[in-house]
């Protein structure tokens, strides 16, 4: 054995590390350079991990060494004496485990984590553990479609369990291999039974019976949570939880996708405005104030059809990740709008990325649907949708492509347009053939962005020039030039049925056109609505129009519009609820604060501030509401008026949770430096005075919660700790005791022994946002990385729990919260920018 030794101390001199920790020279006191400081420190860094390295690389050698001796003792005291057993008697160690099994391999070593050129591979971008100070938010922002790109089919950010378990495991092993190691080994008494361990991939959960706590590894971390007094004796891990006995039913969806679609709005028979957000198409009933939804999708949709028989639609989605990491295909759906059936689902496997364009044929009673896909080809396909036959594909476009559509009188003609090109495809025995739009002496235009067509048949466009160009039935040359109809882009064309030509554009100016294309009348759509994006003719006189900025407006050509829907045009993480009221209030990164009425579904107020915005708390009054930012400023404003009481900051990092305490006294606020920042509150929420900050937290802070006697206060972080606090003295408690039976007023926390059988098989703690349980404690809504909304029982502190899953959302749910009555719920969507209300059924 010693020979072993040996043979790795003679591979590795440790002087020159002795030296090193014994040098004070890159501490804060010593004269050297800061970069001579970080480099010499790097240095230091180095050495110790290749001497950790070593050392694992010395214990693996002895324990596959001790195995081996174990094994030839066992075999040899089984057959008798064999020539090995002189060999034997020559380990010191032999003698002592006769009889012995074998030490198992895995519970002594943690597994080599993968490596790739001598470098550890993180699983994600953020690296392997949060930093302290980490980016803008839970969610790494670094780059700006971080959430969005994550559910496309080429990405790697939500792998399949196998994956991610394999990768979670390596990981957890090499972060915590004291920790894993010391709960499989000989710590407790052979006398005592051992504790239950279940493995689910990076989740690992134990039980001490004696000490009432479950212990659970997250990413290799252990997350130790004490369990109340009372339930010491009797819980058992292996126990089942139930099923809540509620549901949730969709209820009402907020918001309007704009910015990024077009020819997404549209008028039923039925009298119902149909449009789309994150994965769900609404049908909005504006005069019953009613809404259905079809949720038929799995992810972002992206345009959207009418039949000409106005019952049946056609739904285009993006390609996505489920939540167990299977890709799932962009697809086509066609649905019935009365009983919002499935009819036919077109292209899984066909198309690439997304869909951008969706148009029914008006001529032959709507058989046929084109089909645009966001591949690098922008393939037009034309399809037999009741037969989910493809007819014909052709590559459009290496550029983008905006709009296509059939010609109103010919079944076999198809026109698209884009970036640099307008194109007149005929289908002819199952080839389509394309004519390029010549623009002869007109200025070639560098987007054509929008085509509709007159009663003549003649093809319209508007492009980003600001002309709209009318093109011969039939020819693919101009007839006819509206030179400068807008200042900037024409964005959307709509033909009225009395023949009237309307036109929106960039400069937010509606203006109809007679059959001989001379201006009638513009109106001019006030700034705060933002450009038009979609025209759609409404009943009799009136006009809906879509807007950039996420509005959808109803009016007249010659009178005001009216917003009939609006919602937030970026991303989304702050939600409160009102104490009393049936109000909420949501705030995001596009500096909106707006509070809703829950029962009317109605915005009461919003208001624009300076600054990115990350989370939101009422005061128990009701009467002001505190608005925590990205940059470390938070505000108080009053929920009436909207008026701003006061404004304070505390550090330059995002405020990721705001708690007012149930007695109204206190605010906690929870930053990314990883502080906790104690206010007194006096005057009903109007006046505010510094009591001091809670540290000792290691990574940035993510949920707050305030004990029933506003006394105590809980804290989650980045790095997946749970801290108790005084949040009147700003004092650590760490007393088990103490803190074990604390009855909390609320649960937002995501980390805790109430609510750990939250997390799923292979999380990596990340995975979900939010959590919050109900006034009458019997339910808990959780929010994930996934869209999704889970509804689990209260208390959730089983293994696997079992909850209801919902869709809608098409990015991560930021957030999640009962209403005060517990009647309802609210989530929020990160990158899809929707509010959602769910009634509890």
């Amino acid at each position: 054995m010693e020979d072993g030794f040996s043979t790795y101390s003679s591979l590795y001199d440790t002087s020159s590390l002795l030296q090193f920790c014994n040098d004070d020279s890159a501490s804060a006191a010593s004269s050297m350079e800061v970069t001579d400081r970080i480099a010499s420190l790097e240095q230091r860094v180095q050495m110790q991990e290749d001497e950790i390295q070593l050392l694992k690389s010395a214990l693996a050698d002895v324990v596959r060494r001790l195995n081996v001796s174990e094994e030839q003792q066992a075999m040899g005291s089984r057959r008798g004496p064999t020539k090995d057993a002189a060999l034997m008697r020559k380990s010191p160690s032999a003698g002592s485990n006769v009889g012995k099994p074998a030490r198992p391999m895995m519970a002594t070593l943690p597994l080599r984590p993968t490596v790739n050129n001598g470098t550890i591979l993180p699983k994600k971008g953020s690296g392997t553990l949060p930093s302290p100070s980490g980016p803008g938010s839970r969610k790494d922002t670094s780059t700006p479609a971080s959430k969005s790109t994550v559910r496309r089919a080429n990405s790697n950010e939500h792998v399949g369990t196998l994956t991610r378990k394999d990768s979670g495991d390596s990981k957890g092993n090499r972060t915590r291999a004291g920790s894993t190691g010391s709960n499989s080994s000989g710590k407790r008494s052979d006398g005592k039974q051992r504790d239950p361990v279940f493995n689910a991939g990076m989740r690992r959960v134990t039980h001490c019976k004696e000490e009432g706590y479950v212990k659970m590894y997250l990413k290799g971390r252990p997350v130790t949570m004490h369990m109340p007094k009372e339930q010491v004796d009797s819980y058992c891990l292996e126990a089942r939880a139930d099923l809540p006995g509620n549901k949730l039913k969709l209820d009402w969806v907020y918001g309007y996708r704009g910015r990024d679609c077009r020819s997404n709005l549209y008028l039923l028979p039925t009298g119902e405005t149909v449009y789309f957000i994150a994965s769900v198409v609404v049908l909005f009933n504006v005069d019953e104030q009613l809404q259905r939804h079809y949720t038929g999708h799995t992810d972002d949709i992206k345009c959207l059809a009418v039949h000409p028989d106005k019952i049946t639609i056609a739904t285009g989605q993006v390609a996505g990740t489920s939540s167990d990491g299977k890709q799932l295909a962009p697809h086509v759906r066609v649905w019935d709008s009365v009983s919002l059936h499935t009819l036919h689902v077109l292209g899984a496997g066909f198309f690439d990325r997304a869909l951008v364009c969706l148009a029914f044929s008006k001529s032959n009673g709507g058989n046929t649907l084109c089909v645009v896909d966001d591949s690098n080809d922008h393939v037009l396909s034309v399809w037999d949708w009741q037969r989910e036959d493809r007819l014909a594909e052709v590559k459009c476009s290496n550029e983008s492509v905006f709009a296509a559509d059939f010609h109103p009188t010919d079944s076999n003609i198809v026109v698209t347009c884009g970036k640099s090109h307008l194109y007149f495809w005929h289908l002819e025995k199952g080839v389509l053939v394309k004519k390029q739009g010549l623009f002869e002496k007109q200025e070639k235009p560098k987007f054509v962005l929008c085509v509709t067509f007159a009663e003549n048949g003649d093809a319209i466009t508007g492009d980003s020039s600001g002309n709209i160009l009318v093109w011969g039935k039939g020819t693919n040359r101009i007839s006819h030039v509206i030179q400068g109809a807008h200042e900037g882009s024409v964005f959307a064309l709509c033909m009225l049925r009395n023949g009237t030509l309307v036109s929106g554009g960039k400069d937010r100016r509606l203006i109809s056109w007679d059959g001989g294309y001379r201006q009638i009348q513009t109106v001019e759509v006030p700034e705060l609505f933002g450009p038009i994006r979609t025209i759609a003719e409404g009943r009799g006189e009136t006009v809906l129009i879509g807007t950039t900025k996420h509005f959808v407006l109803q009016g007249s050509l010659d009178g005001d519009f009216v917003p009939i829907m609006q919602g937030h045009t970026d991303e989304l993480w702050g939600l409160a609820v009102h104490p009393w009221k049936p109000q909420f209030v949501t705030c995001g990164y596009d500096r909106q604060v707006c509070l809703w009425d829950s029962s009317s579904h109605q915005l009461i107020w919003n208001k624009s501030m300076e600054d990115a915005a990350q989370s939101a708390g009422f005061h128990p009054s009701g009467g002001v509401v505190a608005i925590g930012t990205q940059n470390g400023r938070w505000l108080v404003l009053d929920s009436d008026s909207k008026d701003l009481v006061t404004v304070h900051t505390d550090g330059n990092e995002q405020l990721s949770a705001m708690r007012y305490g149930p007695d109204g006294n206190f605010l906690a606020i929870g930053s990314h430096d990883n502080y906790i920042y104690i206010y007194a509150v006096a005057e009903n929420g109007r006046k505010y005075s510094r009591v001091g900050k809670c540290s000792g937290h290691s990574s940035f802070i993510t949920h707050l919660d305030w004990s029933v006697d506003s006394q105590y206060l809980v804290s989650n972080s980045g790095d997946y700790e749970i801290l108790y606090w005084i949040p009147s003295v700003c004092k650590q408690v760490v007393s088990v005791e103490t803190t074990r039976d604390i009855e909390w007023a609320t649960h937002t926390c995501t980390l805790g022994f109430q609510v750990f059988g939250l997390w799923p098989d292979g999380s990596d703690g990340t995975d979900v946002n939010a959590a919050c349980r109900s006034s009458d404690k019997s339910l808990l809504v959780t929010g994930d990385d996934f869209g999704k909304v889970h509804l689990f029982s209260y208390p959730c502190s089983q293994f696997r729990a079992p909850s209801h899953v919902y869709g809608g959302h098409s990015s991560h749910v930021t957030n999640v919260t009962f209403l005060h009555d517990d009647g309802y719920l609210v989530s929020t969507g990160g990158k899809d920018m929707s509010v959602m209300q769910w009634r509890i059924v």
